[in-house]
């Protein structure tokens, strides 16, 4: 066995990038790892910016895709969004895993900088609302901590003036030949829908027979996939803000649990999860 060091260069590993692109210069590390400036002392604070930023990486990830299978089943070519929702899912998973890591910080070590967070709360994300808004949940008033920001306001009204996934899996339904009442004729983008009878028999109809209905019946499967990984992540949200704060009030204002428990109620394709149960 040869005690002589192994040279990478010897293998044509690339050395020396004086006048070439790295690995830094293509994803501009600088700039991402300068990024976090903790404001206190507080060993724990450099985890809870990490955990935070990261996270919205991933909800940037997850609008390209969610708004790219919009696009997809528009143009009634709904099979390439079929891979992008699963990797929505995935990226919900992600998303549920960082709660893991964030749990390790104990309620008397949030302690020692939550103060530095003035007024500042992950309910301001304006991602996350751009996920919501595109998925369905549509409230106009959700678009007030945001209001400080034309243009993301202008952003998230752009969302709500377009049909949401689940309107356009709907419509998608319409083209394909099935009564969805009166959801053909809806033009209220703005305004979150209500359950529609009529959506739900449509669903039933593509679960009794998936052969017949493949590309509906994978579609609706899906949006379900997206939406449990959803459920979940807001779960984990609850657990971990009650397991770090208890019931205190959110820095940002909200009843912090007790305002996340009520999103636990919020669901994105109320139709799919009913079909369930008519089946």
């Amino acid at each position: 066995m040869s005690s002589k060091p192994y040279d990478p260069a010897e293998d044509g590993a690339e050395m020396s990038f004086r006048e070439k692109m790295s690995y830094s210069d293509y994803l501009h590390l600088e700039r991402v790892l300068d990024a976090q400036e903790p404001i206190s002392d507080a060993h724990d604070e450099l985890l809870f910016i990490i955990q935070h930023q990261t996270s919205e990486l991933w909800m940037k990830l997850a609008i390209h895709e969610i708004s790219s299978a919009i696009g997809a089943i528009r143009n009634d070519d709904p099979q390439p969004a079929f891979k992008m929702l699963s990797r929505v899912a995935r990226i919900f998973e992600q998303l549920n895993n960082a709660w893991d890591v964030l749990r390790t910080m104990t309620p008397s070590e949030y302690t020692e900088f939550r103060a530095s967070l003035g007024q500042s709360s992950g309910f301001q994300s304006y991602q996350y609302r751009a996920i919501e808004f595109l998925a369905g949940n549509r409230n106009p008033a959700m678009l007030g901590p945001h209001a400080h920001r034309p243009d993301v306001t202008e952003m998230l009204e752009g969302i709500l003036a377009r049909p949401s996934l689940y309107d356009e899996a709907l419509m998608l339904l319409a083209r394909r030949g099935f009564d969805i009442g009166e959801d053909a004729a809806r033009t209220g983008w703005r305004d979150k829908r209500g359950e529609n009878p009529k959506v739900l028999e449509a669903w039933r109809e593509v679960y009794s027979a998936p052969g017949k209905h493949w590309e509906l019946y994978e579609l609706a499967e899906k949006l379900v996939d997206f939406e449990d990984y959803f459920r979940r992540w807001r779960f984990n949200h609850v657990t971990t803000v009650e397991r770090v704060i208890g019931f205190k009030r959110g820095t940002g204002g909200t009843s912090g649990t007790a305002y996340l428990k009520k999103m636990l109620e919020v669901e994105l394709f109320p139709e799919l999860w009913r079909v369930r149960t008519v089946l």
